[in-house]
């Protein structure tokens, strides 16, 4: 896999203007294009939707921190044991949290660090809904509106657990290799 994104052999294909733009601005604030865009880059549409829902979710009005949203994408893909996604999202956790070891802690075991109890509902929330969605009920929701979120923020958190779960599988199946700069992110 020395220098693949991906394990699979797909040529990029034509990108748009907007997205053209959107690299250029990745490489700006980042100062790189996160491997996961170059993966979807053999087909436009798809990395357009992938990105709208992805902005929409960790970018957007919600009642849910940037940090707490980087939270629930790390606990997920630590269940998930996702490479790309630990390697990635831990290197934001420590960025938005300014501290490396609540990153690391993230990324092995979130109930290592000294969250709020806020964080752990939250948390043990994405864990049940990705390890045993079917047994999610009626009880768990109260929890999470018990710790203080609303039902805005429920649909939030599971819908940014959900989105990482279909990351989570997509670069498993493809063995998706992080970008080498996000080891030495925020440390």
């Amino acid at each position: 896999m020395t220098g693949k994104i991906t394990a699979l052999d797909l040529a990029a294909g034509e990108l748009s203007e907007p997205t053209k733009a959107y690299f250029a601005k990745c490489e700006e604030k980042l100062g790189l294009v996160p491997n996961v865009l170059k993966a979807y880059a053999f087909d436009d549409k798809k990395l357009r939707a992938f990105t709208d829902m992805y902005n929409d979710l960790m970018l957007g009005e919600s009642g849910l921190s940037k940090l707490e949203r980087e939270m629930i994408a790390v606990a997920v893909s630590s269940i998930n044991h996702c490479y790309y996604c630990l390697t990635a999202h831990g290197a934001a956790v420590r960025q938005l949290s300014g501290d490396p070891l609540l990153g690391e802690m993230m990324v092995m075991n979130f109930r290592a660090a000294d969250l709020s109890p806020k964080q752990t509902a939250m948390l043990d929330f994405v864990v049940k809904l990705t390890e045993e969605p079917a047994r999610i009920v009626e009880a768990d929701r109260a929890a999470l509106r018990q710790a203080g979120f609303s039902d805005r923020d429920i649909w939030d958190i599971a819908s940014t657990a959900a989105f990482f779960n279909m990351s989570n599988r997509v670069a498993a199946a493809i063995d998706m290799r992080p970008n080498d700069e996000y080891h030495a992110m925020a440390r």
